[in-house]
């Protein structure tokens, strides 16, 4: 049996001044309070209470447990009413990772609705590109950006992601303009140092994920320094498309093999428990939820795989 519900047993029976008083209010019946109290006089090697037929009282004993267990059974109570609010009410601090990307954009104006809206909650926000281990450095939520694979995880899928795989129009009409994926082999990329030690770009072909090896001709844990030397013509870059749409929208960026690229990647929000989360977990996940597909746009249709191939063997 727990400590603290022995303790408790005992301190209602010399408050009551009996058993079958104390056993009325906790709910117990009387034989289990009295073997309660037995339980925690042998742990304590010590007799805590005085019994008769008529009447209970306190030993010297007793009296001191009595005495120094009211600050600690009042701190337990205080601390289970702050819990019990913390599982009904969003409140406390909620340890956050994402990406440097979402450091840009609409993400940070969506934190400060949510702290807006639930004012007890303090956010602690951490960006890092890196993988983290959500449970060994105490992190609640990780948003991410990819494919899921990490089956330990519990996710909210936010929003579907499209990669936009791009150059300045002074570098394709240098190079040429890729056709089909195979095509990117000759080219110069930009690419991410966390994709591994063998850089490639993500395709899909046929409806499965398809991977090209490339030649490197820069690496970074972030797009936006990619993103920026291939302003400067040095090479394509493949970056989530809304990172890049300020660039694409001004000509400076010129997308290719659209058709080809990745649907199965999702900006998502990784957690490790489905029960016992906090009320503020459980509201920045439906925050989350709701506010980003609101503010997603639509996705254009993909063309056939006919018309695709169609397209992958035109003409320059």
């Amino acid at each position: 049996m727990d400590s603290l519900d022995l303790l408790k047993a005992f301190r209602e029976v010399a408050a009551r001044g009996s058993f079958s008083r104390a056993a009325t209010t906790l709910g117990m019946s009387k034989a289990n309070i009295s073997k309660y109290v037995a339980q925690l006089e042998e742990r304590l090697g010590v007799r805590l209470l005085n019994r008769s037929t008529r009447s209970v009282s306190l030993t010297d004993a007793g009296h001191l447990l009595l005495e120094r267990s009211t600050p600690f059974m009042e701190m337990v109570e205080l601390t289970q009413s702050e819990l019990q609010e913390h599982a009904g009410n969003p409140r406390g601090r909620l340890r956050i990772t994402a990406p440097h990307g979402l450091s840009q954009g609409k993400f940070p104006g969506l934190i400060g609705e949510f702290m807006a809206t639930y004012p007890d909650v303090h956010v602690s926000l951490h960006l890092s590109n890196r993988v983290i281990d959500l449970v060994g450095e105490g992190v609640d939520i990780a948003l991410r950006l990819g494919r899921i694979r990490d089956e330990n995880l519990i996710v909210r899928r936010l929003q579907r992601m499209d990669l936009a795989l791009c150059a300045t129009p002074g570098y394709w009409a240098k190079r040429g303009l890729p056709r089909k994926p195979d095509d990117m082999r000759r080219h110069d990329v930009l690419t991410y140092s966390l994709a591994g030690n063998t850089p490639s770009l993500p395709f899909e072909v046929d409806g499965k994920p398809y991977s090209v090896p490339v030649h490197s001709r820069m690496d970074a844990n972030d797009a936006a320094p990619l993103i920026g030397v291939a302003l400067s013509g040095l090479g394509a870059v493949c970056v989530p498309a809304i990172m890049a749409q300020p660039e694409i929208e001004r000509g400076a960026l010129v997308p290719v093999l659209k058709d080809y690229m990745p649907t199965d990647l999702w900006l998502y929000a990784a957690y490790t428990q489905r029960r016992h989360n906090s009320a503020a977990l459980r509201a920045m996940l439906d925050f989350l939820e709701s506010r980003v597909a609101e503010a997603a746009p639509a996705r254009p249709a993909k063309r056939s795989t006919r018309v695709a191939r169609a397209a992958s063997t035109a003409p320059a």
